[in-house]
């Protein structure tokens, strides 16, 4: 497909986002704001059908990118994970990066300083981005672009603790174990400040205790302590 262009050179703009596009005319659609009635032949065209494709598309590539990167995680992590990529203010920053604020054409009448900051505006333009380079280009390029676009939101990710009882539990079933178990030793003081004791019980792992002011806390401690005494975790990074 031939390109085109009415508007001024976007090739610095492909070359932030990552794709240089066969029809420059999808990602002059994906940057054209809904105030913008029609444009200069007459057609009704803005960036919302390419948001509604490229959200999806978005899902669909940091799912399959997650799946890959972490083999042992099960669905809820995964799940938690992706919620915190593709959430609007990680699409905002990646739009940002890309700096496609002075490229979005506004219709006549809104303040386009302050809209081409607005982070709303940027976490749609960062989908229908998406969306445009998908229509273009297909599955490859648009895992490409969510790639290189949301590395350092999926580096991020990648470094963010776990909490005890799940990064625990991952690492059993992760070797073909049954689920931890948590079993009550002892609850001790007045009603308004008890203390709990519980032991953790697993495949793999030699029962350790943990205490806490409330059965949360004191499993939590457990499962910290179990992974201290696995080495997968250091002492002083205990909670």
């Amino acid at each position: 497909m031939t390109r085109r262009s009415g508007r001024t050179d976007l090739s610095g703009l492909e070359t932030r986002i990552g794709h240089q596009f066969a029809d420059i005319a999808l990602l002059e659609e994906a940057l054209t704001h809904t105030s913008v009635a029609r444009t200069a032949d007459g057609r009704m065209v803005n960036y919302q059908r390419l948001e509604f494709l490229g959200d999806r598309v978005l899902g669909l590539m940091i799912a399959d990118i997650l799946f890959h990167r972490f083999p042992e995680s099960k669905e809820g992590e995964l799940s938690r994970r992706l919620s915190e990529l593709v959430r609007r203010e990680t699409c905002a920053q990646v739009a940002e990066n890309w700096d496609v604020g002075p490229h979005i054409v506004f219709g006549p009448g809104v303040a386009r300083t302050a809209s081409r900051a607005n982070r709303s505006i940027l976490a749609d333009i960062c989908e229908s981005v998406i969306g445009a380079v998908y229509v273009d280009g297909g599955f490859a390029c648009a895992r490409a672009v969510v790639q290189n676009g949301f590395s350092d939101a999926l580096e991020g990710s990648a470094r963010t603790r776990r909490d005890p009882k799940t990064a625990l539990q991952e690492w059993i079933q992760g070797r073909g174990g049954e689920p931890p178990r948590y079993a009550l030793v002892e609850r001790s003081g007045p009603e308004h400040a008890p203390s709990f004791t519980i032991e953790v019980i697993g495949d793999g792992v030699t029962p350790v205790r943990g205490t806490g002011t409330s059965k949360r806390a004191a499993e939590q401690d457990a499962a910290e302590k179990a992974l201290v005494s696995l080495g997968l975790r250091k002492e002083e990074a205990r909670v």
